[in-house]
């Protein structure tokens, strides 16, 4: 660009004129020359241009510079002089310019010209070669014309070799029978090896005839597949019977492996299917194993598992031992026979229990069996944790012979079984119980007096026992089995409870009367005792606290349905006595509350027969119970009295029947302190008014010194006048009041066992106010200050006196 942008220079300082003298003319050219360097102008041009639009910029850009430079270097008028030595530099530059131009194009052409003289040797050659190619396909086929004249004498030529090669091997085919023939004399002799020599000479032969015939197979050789066949069932026998043979004919299940291991070499030229004889022999000593432990006719029926699984306990260990010592000498190492002998039992062992648990459902002791013998003895050191089967036996992955599921399955099944069968046994001792009940002989008592029945130990060894057993088995199997004998021991508890409503209901409706009703009573109290008692045995070590509270309550319960059918009892003998309070009689003569204290002593000599503590509860329900009595009998206002005189003696009387009541009791055994007692003394201190309007001061401060008693002011019982007594009035205390003083904490009654019976406040839980006997505490009325204060009043005026017509405030 630069030389061109010179060249443009020289032109434009050419054409200004700016020198007088021209440029040397370049060397002389022929025309031909000057025609074929020339360019070819286009179309309409007057001078010669660019070709290309690049190229006229660049002219453009070049002759622009040089007009520029000239400008700048003639600008002045001195810079004229050396004008002359600006010309003939460029004019020796563009000499030179155009001597190198005119070098390389000749260049270039002289390297056309060759390229052109190549190429048409070229073409001459290619012609050449086309013409030969044109000569050989010719011949080609001039020479498969004559081949297919020679196919005849090519069909004869092979012909010819195939007869030759038939002709040498005649002698050995025409034994071919007979080596048939006696090589199955030698397997049918168990001589294996040999027999095996033989078909392979066989077979080699009949490789050899088929080489040369073209694959073409005689008929002769027709009968080595059934030979081969044969051989190989042989193996597959005696690798099916290898523990009988290890221990009788080892030679034979040595030949046998060793047949099958050649085999497993073998190569041949013949397109036939491989015999994998290896294979077979290694499915056969697994099908045979379990054939020998595991088949159809050894298979347990029912009630026969626990015997089948004895033996295997002893059979599969010893087939182990035999393994490693008789069978894995005659096998090749890579057959790991110790490894093969323990998963084939394995496994083979797993489907047939799991067939087994696919049929009919087990019985309970064939499935006790199964879970201890697969979770404990099977896994244990008698069988694959033996420390004797070497590490050879790899049964560390092996799979376990009962899933998750089969385990809870069974042991569902068990518990359910099991929770049947305990059902039974347990409502079996129930009846049994009750039939007791019914005996005209007082119920049995141990040496220490106590009334006594095997039932409770029965129960508790029937649960414990069970829970017991499955301790052998898994934590899971001990923990339903727990839920389930608590279960069944709280359904049996209200069984037994029900039983006693019956038992009750049925003596006192006349219809089975029982001579010891009160005996047998309480005897189930104790049985109550002693499962209360003795029920922690079903707790073991691993049970959450509290576990027993259902059962605790019920306990509970069934022993205040006791305690509530002996008081019963003990109302419905002193009711008739009661029904006599108060009269003159009761006034003038200690006789009736003398029978009162007569029966009820009489009555409570049986509790002699009850353990502690259950015995000071009924004393104190008792207790309790004729006090109660005794007060509804009084404030039924039957008795008036006449005077004063009559009223001390009242109160007399009630002191004196107090004294009466808390000396029996005493001498039952009951402490002064728990007794109901007082709240007589603090009746007689009324009795002693003189001033009736002082009275209910007096039985607020009664309310006050007994908190127990809860009174309420009902309107309706207002009729006062004298003789009336209030005979609609009855008077109940509350359910559950304990007439008793306030003051220091009075002495409970001991507690049956630890976690037992809770006794409160010096009053048994048993005889709570969650529960009242409908004998002797009618819920139709309660114990209202009205009613409390009529009947006193009545006890208290006297028919004459003056205070009499003083209107009282709850007339």
């Amino acid at each position: 660009m630069h030389t061109v942008a010179q060249r443009s220079a020289h032109f434009a300082c050419s054409n200004l004129d700016l020198c007088p003298h021209s440029a040397p003319a370049p060397p002389a050219m022929d025309s031909a020359a000057r025609d074929k360097t020339q360019p070819v102008l286009p179309t309409g041009s007057s001078c010669p241009g660019p070709e290309w639009p690049e190229q006229e910029r660049a002219e453009q850009l070049a002759r622009g510079a040089a007009l520029k430079w000239a400008s700048g270097i003639f600008y002045r008028p001195e810079q004229l002089a050396r004008l002359g030595q600006y010309r003939s530099r460029e004019v020796q530059r563009t000499c030179s310019l155009e001597a190198r131009i005119k070098s390389v194009v000749q260049s270039y052409l002289e390297g056309v010209k060759t390229g052109v003289w190549q190429l048409a040797q070229a073409l001459e050659a290619v012609r050449g070669a086309h013409e030969a190619l044109g000569q050989a396909h010719g011949l080609l086929r001039d020479m498969a014309e004559a081949a297919q004249t020679l196919e005849p004498l090519r069909e004869q030529v092979v012909q010819h070799k195939q007869l030759q090669a038939l002709s040498q091997l005649l002698p050995r085919l025409r034994a071919v029978p007979a080596a048939v023939a006696h090589t199955q004399t030698l397997i049918d002799a168990q001589r294996l090896l040999e027999a095996y020599v033989s078909l392979r000479e066989l077979e080699q032969l009949q490789e050899e005839t088929c080489a040369p015939l073209g694959g073409l197979e005689l008929p002769v050789f027709e009968g080595l597949g059934p030979l081969a066949e044969a051989l190989g069932q042989a193996v597959e026998a005696a690798a099916g019977a290898a523990g009988q043979l290890a221990r009788e004919d080892p030679a034979l299940l040595v030949a046998a492996v060793r047949v099958a291991e050649v085999d497993a070499g073998r190569t041949t030229s013949l397109e036939q299917a491989p015999r994998d004889w290896r294979q077979r022999c290694l499915r056969a000593l697994q099908q045979g194993l379990e054939r020998v432990h595991f088949g159809t006719s050894l298979q347990p029926g029912p009630g026969a598992l626990a015997k089948w699984l004895e033996a295997l306990r002893v059979a599969l260990p010893a087939e182990l031992a035999m393994a490693e010592a008789l069978v894995a000498p005659c096998c090749p190492p890579h057959y790991k026979v110790v490894q093969l002998w323990a998963h084939t039992l394995h496994d083979g062992l797993r489907r047939c229990l799991q067939q087994r648990l696919e049929g009919p459902e087990l019985e309970e002791a064939d499935t006790f069996t199964l879970l201890h013998w697969a979770l404990h003895v099977y896994q244990g050191p008698e069988m694959m944790g033996s420390l004797e089967l070497g590490p050879e036996a790899d049964v560390s992955d092996l799979e376990p012979l009962l899933t998750l599921e089969n385990i809870e399955q069974l042991e569902a099944t068990f518990v359910a079984k099991v929770q049947a069968k305990v059902a039974q046994w347990l409502q079996k001792a129930l009846d049994g119980e009750v039939v007791e009940w019914g005996r005209e002989q007082e119920p049995d008592t141990d040496l220490s007096g106590f009334y006594h029945s095997p039932l409770p130990a029965i129960v508790l060894q029937i649960l414990e026992e069970n829970i017991r057993v499955t301790r052998m088995v898994s934590v899971s199997l001990q923990q339903r089995m727990h839920g389930m004998a608590l279960s069944e021991l709280s359904t049996f508890l209200r069984s037994f409870s029900d039983a006693l409503i019956r038992f009750s209901r049925d003596h006192f409706g006349g219809e089975a009367v029982v001579p010891h009703y009160v005996p047998y009573l309480l005897a189930t109290l104790n049985h109550q005792l002693a499962l209360s008692s003795s029920v922690s045995v079903l707790q073991p070590e691993w049970v959450v606290p509290g576990v027993l509270a259902p059962v605790e309550a019920e306990l509970d319960k069934l022993q205040k349905r006791i305690c509530r059918l002996v008081l019963e009892a003990l109302l419905a003998e002193l009711q008739p006595l009661f029904s006599a309070l108060p009269s003159r009689r009761w006034l003038s003569s200690p006789e009736l509350l003398d029978d009162v204290c007569e029966r009820t002593a009489r009555f409570c000599q049986n509790f002699r027969h009850v353990r502690n503590p259950a015995v000071q509860l009924l004393l104190v329900e008792a207790e309790r119970t004729v006090v109660l009595q005794y007060l509804t009998a009084l404030m039924q206002g039957r008795l008036v009295c006449r005077g004063a005189d009559e009223r001390t003696q009242a109160a007399e009387r009630l002191q004196h029947d107090a004294a009466q009541l808390q000396e029996l009791f005493l001498g039952l055994g009951l402490e002064e302190s728990v007794q109901c007692v007082p709240v007589l003394l603090a009746l007689k201190e009324l009795l002693n008014l003189r001033d009736p309007t002082l009275l209910g001061l007096e039985v607020a401060g009664l309310r006050q010194q007994f908190p127990d008693v809860r009174c309420e002011d009902r309107p309706g019982r207002e009729e006062t006048q004298e003789g009336l007594g209030g005979a609609n009035t009855p008077v109940t205390p509350q359910r559950g009041s304990r007439l008793r003083p306030p003051g220091p904490a009075r002495r409970r009654v001991p507690r049956a066992a630890p976690g037992r019976t809770q006794l409160s406040a010096g009053r048994p839980a048993a005889l709570a106010p969650s529960w009242s006997p409908s004998t002797f505490q009618p819920r139709a009325n309660t114990c209202t200050l009205g009613g409390l204060l009529l009947p006193l009043r009545v006890l208290c005026l006297t028919p004459d006196c003056p205070q009499n017509k003083v209107t009282s405030p709850y007339a």
